[in-house]
């Protein structure tokens, strides 16, 4: 599933930088060189963040 169309980062992506230690979008992001640009994404990526990490 794709979280964030502007920069084409999918679900999978985000769980990955969760699991290498992304602790917020903005982190995650960072981890394949981008950052959020229309804000839209970012509460479903903080969503799956938190979930990834509750499951570690």
């Amino acid at each position: 599933m794709v979280v964030c169309v502007c920069n084409a980062i999918r679900e999978k992506d985000v769980r990955e930088a969760a699991r290498n230690g992304a602790d917020t979008p903005c982190s995650a992001y960072a981890h394949y060189g981008r950052r959020p640009k229309c804000g839209q994404c970012v509460s479903f990526a903080r969503t799956i963040i938190a979930a990834e990490r509750a499951s570690a």
